[in-house]
């Protein structure tokens, strides 16, 4: 006997194929989606099936439902997928050699764009500069790692490459997991050299200190977690 479909099956099931249609139409952000009606007839479901999906696809951003209207497609919101992100349990069990090298792969990896986009907008220095100066007197240890982290998620944005946010957010993971370690004056003269390598266009000696402000927390490791 065939096992039937459990209800949160079907609805990542019917999601999938909410997020396939919006390609294949090749919908933009504001476009409009057939009825409710329309599309459970259209994907075999029931209405309450395909309302399970959207909603988790509206969670995202990837949807937008408003009274009068309907369902749009809409502007999937970084902020959300990253906040997801940051939390879910599959990543807070990485182990933290994964962690670390995830980190340096993703932060060198945006360096050049970075350098490019500073060049032309000041104020991606000027920001990433307030922060450190903020974490350089900054007080009490919390406050220091949020002001970390908040360094190294505005680095990564910096570079303008959307997409790589969600994973950026591995941050959160990685800070939950080491900030007990930070070194906040080491922190800051790091994060000083970097910006200033940047902002002069210097992408490898900004490259080599991302190396050695991340590779640090290697050393801990060489004692059991």
């Amino acid at each position: 006997m065939l096992d039937t479909v459990g209800r949160p099956k079907l609805r990542d099931v019917v999601a999938d194929r909410l997020k396939s249609y919006i390609v294949d139409e090749d919908l933009k952000p504001g476009d409009r989606l057939p009825t409710e009606s329309d599309l459970a007839r259209r994907f075999g479901v029931s209405r309450l099936s395909l309302r399970e999906a959207t909603k988790s696809l509206e969670f995202l951003g990837i949807l937008e439902s408003r009274p009068g209207r309907g369902l749009s497609v809409g502007q999937v919101d970084m902020d959300r997928v990253t906040e997801y992100l940051g939390f879910h349990p599959a990543l807070q069990d990485l182990p933290s050699r994964v962690l670390i090298d995830t980190r340096v792969v993703l932060e060198s990896g945006v360096l050049p764009h970075v350098a490019r986009r500073m060049a032309a907008d000041p104020s991606l220095f000027e920001a990433l500069d307030a922060t450190n100066r903020r974490l350089a007197c900054c007080r009490g240890l919390a406050e220091g790692v949020e002001l970390d982290r908040r360094f190294h998620h505005q680095l990564v944005a910096a570079s303008g490459l959307t997409p790589f946010l969600a994973f950026g957010d591995l941050l959160a993971v990685f800070f939950r997991r080491f900030g007990e370690h930070l070194d906040v004056d080491a922190a800051v003269r790091g994060h000083r050299i970097i910006i200033d390598a940047l902002r002069s266009g210097d992408v490898a000696e900004a490259d080599r200190e991302v190396r050695e402000h991340v590779e640090f927390y290697l050393t801990l490791l060489e004692t059991p977690e």
